[in-house]
């Protein structure tokens, strides 16, 4: 007769069993539906977008469970792509060509600078000495300067990339928060998440916001005014969703400043290379907050900047300095997620996804709750099968045919796409929040755990919260 093991014999068998790891199932299954996809496209989609819809199922999972390194999971993108045919060249690759690649590229450039020239570390204990208090009031301080940048810049990669991140890791450290600890991954959520996140809201702040206006202007005449913008969506998306990320840093990520100890006079006069790079700094500001008059792009702008720091003899970025010091793999990243991104539109996918959600979705004329509900939900289902700067691309194009089946006016149809966007669900959606945390050195993790709570108050609180204001102002 069998007799089952003792207890502790049954312990240390479970304990010699290998774990099974959520995240690595997640890719696995991910990874080997998308090559069926690939190989097998179904017959009900075009081979074009049934591939396409496997590269794309391949990459997001890959991208949301970090099983590979982002840029390396970019590089597969690449390869499988233009394996299959799925689309041209100039399609797949087109991330390259993207000024958020180049803002990207002179954002690297401008951070080293400012560290090497030691402008970061000056900026970082003026704030410091601000901030010099409880955890609470770290963190909220450090919020506060990302949303405030968002008024100022208008490029999120440009705040985040070029401005925050070398000033924010020398303040973390001025506080004594060493590597991968609570504070430091704390204060640098703070940061980009401040710096994208709320400044959805503002008008010009992301390129999603820019996206919207423009088509909406090019297909109905219809430009929402920058004060009608940030009335509408400032309140609960920027206010209410920067209290909820300080909450939400503060409780998940909890930690305690050690006594600021760094430098407490910045009275010292600035250094020949510190007024050098406070000098290209301030006329890259003074570009970008001028663009309405010039209209050059803000990453011309940036890699205008990186330039004057490369010159020799001018600049202050050595040739060893930019091949040693500088990291590469966000570029990939960001080249991948929009390689994605316009392999989907190219292909038709995106649009088609679209459409069957307008028709499967119950949209109901006089049913302002109901059509608001569906209405956010397209937008953020669109969000993810097309990255955020891809919602406004395939929905803008709908809007009648949605106005007309819910009887809403096309311009509060058009603002519901800022719902879907503005909430990210996956991190690849948010290139800027991925390369953060890559420049910081820091793992892609706490980020996502972040955007996930995130994203479920926003579903659950803030969105019932903006339908009650969007009534109150008489949107709905």
């Amino acid at each position: 007769m069998h007799t089952p093991p003792p207890a502790e014999h049954a312990g240390a068998l479970r304990h010699k069993l290998p774990r099974i790891r959520m995240p690595l199932v997640i890719a696995g299954v991910t990874t080997i539906t998308g090559l069926i996809l690939l190989c097998w496209p179904p017959l009900e989609l075009p081979t074009a977008q049934g591939r396409a819809a496997g590269l794309a199922i391949i990459a997001i999972g890959l991208w949301a469970t970090s099983q590979l390194p982002e840029h390396l999971t970019a590089l597969l993108f690449f390869l499988l792509a233009m394996l299959v045919g799925v689309a041209p060249s100039s399609v797949i690759f087109s991330g390259f060509s993207s000024s958020a690649f180049w803002m990207v590229f002179a954002g690297l450039v401008i951070a080293l600078g400012a560290k090497s020239s030691g402008l970061s570390e000056r900026l970082a204990h003026s704030i410091a000495l601000k901030l010099n208090g409880s955890y609470l009031s770290l963190i909220s301080g450090v919020m506060l300067v990302g949303v405030l940048l968002g008024f100022l810049m208008p490029s999120s990669m440009g705040r985040v990339v070029v401005l925050l991140v070398p000033v924010i890791l020398a303040l973390a450290e001025s506080f004594g928060f060493a590597a991968g600890s609570n504070g430091r991954i704390g204060v640098l959520l703070a940061a980009t998440f401040g710096s994208f996140v709320p400044t959805f809201a503002i008008l010009p702040a992301n390129v999603p916001n820019m996206i919207l206006v423009g088509t909406s202007e090019t297909l109905f005449g219809i430009a929402p005014l920058y004060g009608e913008y940030l009335l509408l969506h400032f309140p609960v998306l920027g206010l209410l969703k920067s209290a909820v990320i300080i909450g939400l840093i503060v409780w998940r990520f909890p930690d305690r400043p050690k006594p600021y100890t760094g430098r407490t006079d910045n009275s010292s006069p600035l250094s020949r290379i510190e007024w050098k790079m406070a000098g290209i700094l301030l006329l890259a500001l003074t570009f970008w907050l001028t663009d309405f008059v010039h209209h050059i792009s803000p990453a011309w702008i940036a890699l205008s900047a990186a330039m004057l720091l490369l010159l020799p003899r001018i600049g202050l970025i050595s040739a060893q300095q930019f091949s040693n010091d500088i990291n590469y793999s966000p570029l990939f990243f960001i080249a991948g997620v929009l390689g994605m991104g316009a392999l989907i539109s190219h292909s038709g996918l995106g649009a088609r996804a679209a459409t069957q959600l307008t028709t499967i979705l119950p949209l109901e004329p006089g049913n302002n709750l109901l059509n608001y509900t569906s209405l956010a939900f397209i937008s953020l289902v669109t969000g993810i099968a097309t990255t955020q700067p891809g919602v406004p691309a395939v929905l803008t194009p709908l809007a009648d045919q949605i106005a007309l089946a819910s009887g809403l006016p096309i311009k509060t149809v058009l603002m519901t796409q800022v719902l879907g966007f503005s909430t990210t669900l996956l991190l690849f959606q948010a290139p800027p929040l991925v390369i953060a945390m890559r420049l910081s050195g820091e793992s892609t993790r706490p980020a996502i755990v972040l955007a996930l709570l995130l994203a479920l108050v926003t579903i659950v609180l803030l969105l019932p919260l903006d339908y009650l204001w969007w009534r109150l102002l008489g949107w709905l």
